[in-house]
């Protein structure tokens, strides 16, 4: 394949020093994974915003966590047919195939998706309007929620509130996969949604009770 090159000098010399450090410090472990295969207990969904690294946050070694990252960490609404449906089938593996105890959707602070819906829905943002615009389909799923931050006067406090939708959408989108929700009432499976402040290091919790989110 004529188009792809060699990979960049900086990240060769990166895997150069993780193998000659980490790897060969935990080499048993890596081992074991490779042989035994992934026993993960959670299924993290993230936003793909390079700012954000879950594993890190939790302190997670190889192996711990099943990730999933997508543009503002958002989650369909189940459905069948023929296109390919790379987020669900995440979903669909994490659950009935590796029986993960736990799936942790987490939005973040000044999320380009989120703020990206609420450009389009204030008439901001043609490009993303754009039929040929995978980000702006993709990020028609939220937009039924700008209603509930369509009276914010704040621009941050509006897009804050906006990246915590995110969660809610896309934990209300999990209970329509049947899978999931057999899961969840045989108490298999449970839930969780979280909204990181990236600046200042506070993770906040969804509490479907209140319907707000507090400090973890």
């Amino acid at each position: 394949m004529k188009y792809a090159k060699p990979l960049p000098g900086y990240l060769a010399q990166r895997y150069h020093g993780w193998k000659a450090t980490a790897f060969k410090e935990n080499e048993v472990w890596y081992r074991r994974l490779a042989d035994d295969g992934q026993h993960p207990r959670a299924m993290i969904i993230c936003c793909c915003d390079s700012r954000v690294e879950a594993t890190q946050i939790f302190g997670a070694d190889p192996g711990e966590f099943f990730v999933h990252r997508n543009i503002a960490n958002l989650i369909p609404p189940y459905e069948v047919g023929g296109q390919q449906h790379g987020t669900s089938s995440t979903v669909e593996f994490a659950v009935k195939m590796l029986k993960v105890a736990h799936i942790v959707v987490m939005a973040h602070q000044h999320c380009g998706g989120a703020q990206g819906c609420i450009d389009m829905c204030e008439g901001n943002a043609p490009e993303l309007e754009s039929k040929d615009s995978f980000t702006g389909r993709w990020m028609e799923m939220l937009r039924p929620r700008y209603e509930q931050v369509a009276d914010i006067d704040d621009p941050e406090q509006k897009a804050r509130e906006m990246e915590k939708q995110t969660v809610v959408v896309s934990l209300e989108n999990l209970m329509t996969f049947p899978f999931v929700k057999e899961a969840v009432e045989q108490n298999g499976l449970s839930l969780h949604g979280l909204w990181i402040n990236i600046g200042e290091g506070v993770l906040e919790g969804y509490d479907p009770a209140t319907g707000r989110f507090a400090p973890v």
